[in-house]
């Protein structure tokens, strides 16, 4: 068996700034990460972004201290015994602990069909695998219109390749943009090359000879070389919620980011917490959650108290278009839209009961610390007090 001071399980993001949180307070303890990945600790956001723009694969790595720190490969933890603090992994090695941190991160949402011929577009083997496929006359089917469908959609295209996009939306990122914005980068991705074939749900793929064929509810048949799908994700609870940790929409954490069982914390695309800013319990799958979480619930472990009350960013880039966001944003809630050039360059506030929930900045950049101090606040007082943002 195994023991450690600090067990992390989760190889990803989270886990390696939990360790850097840890670090910051408790230089000599021993640290163990269990990862189920092969790969040491790395950035994801570039798997969608920079690494499609040629940006050198050795960049994406994360340094991890490596003084009393160990990193396990490959293994699924499968048993936690919060009660005798052992977990147990896919190969029956035991690992004891005196704090654990759970950072498993989600597994992306899969279709009842098309087994082996859709990449399910989440890690490292996932960008080798699409980067392997692509050529002079490749055809990509991209399924989902949200945050992973679009940027994939666009890196494939900004490399030359065909694609075609397919989605039940009215419109690309038709959840969280209002219907003018989302009509807007629908219309800019078909002037970029890119088939927009929206408001259709896909029934079946079926993979032959020459690749697949994507079969939707409107009753065509389109015919790809790969397909690829950006659907969303669950939360790897599976793990807490057998051990009996309290568990909704992820791993229930309190303001301390522990969870309902002592000694134990979660953190990241997992964890389920409470936002003050925000009024409301959240769970974000995003970069800047991953790393501000995890380096507190590290820091917390380590015996630090600070509170997680970071109201977390997120951003994306889409051919020459670009946003950061701040807060909660749906198309279902009450958008004001301050535009310097429309859908060019503007402020999106997102508003409940007049109170701004979220903060959509545009192609407006470096604004986002500015945004966070609006969150909260009712509109008219920000109008009233001139604190609105201005783009450019």
């Amino acid at each position: 068996m195994k023991t450690s001071t600090y067990l992390i399980i989760g190889g990803g993001m989270t886990g390696a700034a939990a360790v850097e949180g840890i670090r910051s307070i408790d230089p000599q303890g021993s640290i163990v990460m269990l990862s189920a990945e092969k790969h040491l600790p790395y950035n994801r956001p570039p798997l969608s972004k920079g690494l499609w723009k040629g940006k050198p694969l050795d960049s994406i790595w994360r340094k991890i201290s490596a003084e009393n720190t160990e990193i396990i490969l490959g293994r699924q933890a499968v048993e936690l015994e919060p009660d005798r603090k052992i977990v147990r992994d896919d190969q029956g090695e035991a690992y004891a602990y005196d704090k654990l941190l759970l950072a498993t991160g989600g597994t992306p949402r899969r279709l009842p069909f098309g087994g082996d011929e859709v990449t399910y577009y989440r890690d490292l083997e996932d960008y080798r695998r699409l980067r392997s496929l692509t050529g002079p006359h490749a055809r990509f089917g991209v399924i989902g219109g949200g945050f992973i469908g679009s940027e994939i959609a666009a890196a494939l295209r900004m490399n030359g390749q065909k694609v075609v996009m397919l989605f039940p939306e009215s419109g690309i990122g038709a959840n969280i943009f209002p219907g003018d914005l989302a009509a807007f980068i629908t219309d800019h991705f078909q002037e970029q090359g890119v088939e927009v074939l929206s408001g259709l749900q896909v029934v079946n793929i079926q993979g032959v000879n020459w690749g697949a064929v994507i079969q939707t509810s409107s009753g065509q048949s389109i015919l790809v070389d790969h397909v690829v799908a950006g659907i969303g994700i669950r939360p790897n609870s599976d793990l807490a919620e057998a051990a009996g940790l309290a568990v909704e929409n992820g791993i229930l954490v309190d303001s301390f980011l522990r969870t309902s069982a002592p000694d134990i914390y979660a953190a990241g695309d997992v964890a389920n917490f409470f936002a003050p800013a925000l009024e409301r319990r959240m769970r974000v799958e995003h970069e800047d959650n991953a790393l501000q979480m995890g380096r507190t619930a590290g820091m917390n472990m380590a015996g630090a108290s600070h509170a997680y009350t970071h109201i977390p960013l997120f951003y994306s880039d889409l051919f020459d278009l670009g946003y950061e966001a701040v807060g909660r944003l749906s198309a279902q809630m009450e958008i004001a839209s301050e535009w310097k050039e429309p859908f060019r360059e503007g402020t999106l506030y997102y508003l409940e009961d007049g109170r701004i929930e979220g903060v959509l900045l545009w192609n407006v950049w470096g604004q986002a610390d500015q945004a966070r101090q609006m969150i909260g606040k009712p509109y008219s007082q920000v109008h009233s007090e001139a604190l609105h943002i201005e783009a450019g």
